[in-house]
């Protein structure tokens, strides 16, 4: 039997989660306001939420404006550039994977997963000098084609797609090999539509994945303003390789744009990205 909640214990329930949220958006809106202060006053005042005086300076950098500004729209299109195209490739390629993963019957089909599974178990940093030797051995090194190959199919995701293809039932694809239609015929018209849960989920993790990478662009390429993204530029410029003095403002506001992406993305999609979560899992 199922006790109603106290409308005291509701009260002290939302209170806790008042102050927990308070805690974990108050940073926030110190990276906001410390964007729109000036250098001293930031440094002086750093926990404050109240510029004073109110500056645009640090934006007027960012966007290119005045002294000491920072090629930050080239960083965002190379970001937005690799993200699109590593986030469009691993929805295609990890779908196809996980597909004949779960479907097609072949001699060493259990072996190939089992690699999967043992890739996945990696830690990325471990693969950084492999990463290396084969980009420079095929000869892209320092080429967006080294920062976007390498990338482009992930292993989670074949697992991800996998996991949701084994619950979808066999007889559904039966209409439609009796009515002649190939393999991939089948998974493009049939199967993937109903994907789309786990597709979101795989769309949200390939973009926030590619846009946050920061080590295999570090390792494939020479660090240059041409190939730099919004992550590595940002790194560059807290590191202090793109000028002097603390620059708060600046960092912080580079900062911000830097998370608004993929929290809009998120915030978007969040509905179904729970719900392909869930579906996506291992099942018991």
């Amino acid at each position: 039997m199922n006790r109603r909640t106290s409308p005291l214990r509701q009260v002290l329930l939302y209170v806790a989660l008042a102050l927990f949220s308070v805690l974990f958006i108050y940073p926030f809106l110190i990276q906001i306001a410390t964007s729109f202060k000036t250098d001293p006053d930031a440094a002086a005042h750093p926990l404050s939420l109240v510029p004073n005086p109110f500056d645009l300076h640090a934006w007027k950098q960012i966007f290119g404006q005045g002294a000491g500004s920072v090629p930050f729209m080239r960083w965002l299109s190379n970001s937005v550039v690799i993200a699109v195209v590593v986030t469009v490739g691993r929805v295609f390629l990890d779908s196809l994977a996980g597909y004949a993963l779960s479907r097609l019957r072949f001699r060493g089909r259990g072996f190939v997963f089992a690699a999967l599974l043992a890739v996945m178990s990696v830690p990325s940093v471990a693969l950084l000098i492999p990463k290396f030797l084969m980009v420079n051995y095929l000869g892209i090194y320092d080429t967006y084609a080294a920062m976007i190959l390498p990338l482009i199919v992930d292993g989670a995701g074949v697992f991800i797609m996998k996991q949701f293809f084994d619950s979808v039932p066999v007889s559904i694809e039966e209409a439609a090999r009796m009515d002649g239609a190939s393999i991939f015929r089948t998974f493009w018209s049939v199967v993937l539509p109903m994907a789309r849960p786990a597709l979101i989920t795989l769309t949200i993790l390939s973009f926030q994945g590619s846009w946050n990478e920061f080590s295999h662009f570090l390792v494939v390429t020479r660090g240059t303003p041409e190939h730099m993204t919004l992550v590595t530029g940002l790194a560059s410029l807290v590191s202090g390789q793109l000028g002097t003095g603390t620059q708060y403002p600046l960092k912080l506001g580079a900062a911000l744009l830097t998370t608004i992406p993929v929290a809009v993305l998120f915030f978007a999609l969040q509905r179904h990205f729970i719900r392909g979560a869930n579906e996506g899992g291992v099942k018991g």
